[in-house]
Formats: structure tokens, sequence, C-alpha cells
């Protein structure tokens, strides 16, 4: 009895700390991506792209080009030092999923669209683009299934940020601390 009841309970260990794991990782990428920063917003943001709310034109998606959409800002801070984006994917499965990170864009009212792919944007005034989707640039939506959306939160700063490129949502998020004068956002929706 002792020698069925051994293996019973060591596998019965084993399956409860791999059950702990896994809802300790799944924990951990709901996290990841949470708006890590909540504030009203005091910025209008506004793309020709697509309304708030609306459609995004198959362009701005990970099916068509893949550029990242225009956006202009309204009433930008005479304090403005440097803008910071992060888009997020809402409607992901387990949680909101990040996208995009954008920091040290120059203090303007136009964010040009198509912003090129790489660690350092010099057309952009040596902007960062950090690790959203596991890559240094602007991943449109490419959700497996059913209608998503897609929020881009912009920040407008006081300072130019001290970041490695190799920094995710949650270190921009961390560094903005403290220096947000604005912010604003603009949501678009896209599925299949």
């Amino acid at each position: 009895m002792k020698r069925i009841l051994i293996p019973v309970v060591i596998v019965l260990i084993i399956i409860g700390i791999l059950i702990a794991l896994g809802a300790y990782f799944i924990q951990r990428l709901r996290e990841k991506g949470k708006d890590l920063i909540v504030m009203d917003e005091n910025l209008t943001v506004t793309s020709t792209a697509f309304e708030n709310g609306g459609s995004m034109p198959i362009d701005y998606t990970g099916r068509g080009q893949d550029i990242s959409p225009d956006l202009t800002l309204s009433e930008l801070s005479p304090k403005a030092k440097t803008i910071a984006i992060i888009m997020d994917d809402l409607d992901f499965p387990i949680g909101t999923y990040n996208h995009w990170v954008i920091w040290n864009l120059p203090a303007q009212t136009s964010i040009p669209k198509a912003i090129p792919h790489g660690e350092k944007v010099d057309s952009l005034g040596g902007a960062v683009q950090g690790m959203g989707y596991g890559k240094h640039c602007y991943r449109g939506p490419l959700p497996p299934s059913g209608s998503h959306r897609y929020k881009f939160n912009v920040y407008v700063l006081d300072t130019q940020l001290d970041l490695s490129s190799s920094s995710d949502k949650r270190a921009l998020s961390e560094a903005m601390m403290g220096h947000i004068l604005q912010y604003g956002s603009i949501t678009g929706n896209f599925g299949v």
C-alpha cells in the first residue's frame, strides 16, 4: 500500500506545483499588459487614418502594410519636451497585449505615419522604439479572430527619457512617472 501511495503523493505534488507556476505566469502576462499609468485625459489625439472608436484601415495592420498611423495632438503644453506612445490590444484573450512603445519623439503636434523600423528613429530627433511585440517597431493589429480594440496612449513629457532600447512598456511607464504633463488616447478597431 505504501509503495502505491508514495508515487501518487509525488505526482499530486508535482501537479500542484505545475498549476501554481501556470497561474503565476498567466498573472504576469496579464500584469505586463495592464495600463500602468491611469490618469484623466487632458490631450485630444486624432488621426486622419481612422476616427476614435472607428475601424483601422488594413494598411495600418499586420494584414496590410503594417505602418503606424499619423497622430495629431491638440493644444500641446509649452513645457513639453518629448512625447511617448504606448499601443495596446485591449481584447487579447489573457489581458492587454502591448504592440508598440516609442519615446523621445519631438514635442510637436503632428506625428507622421509610417515611422521607420529600428531602435532609433533619426528622422524624428532620435526617438527610440523599445520592445513592443518583441520588435523595435510598430506592429499593427493582427488578431487571431474576432474584432479587437487597439489603444494608442500618448504621453506628453517634461523631459527626455534615458532608457535602453531594450526597454518594454513597464520600464517606459516607470520612467515616465512624475514627468507626464498631458495624456490622451485614440482607439481603433480591427478584426477578421
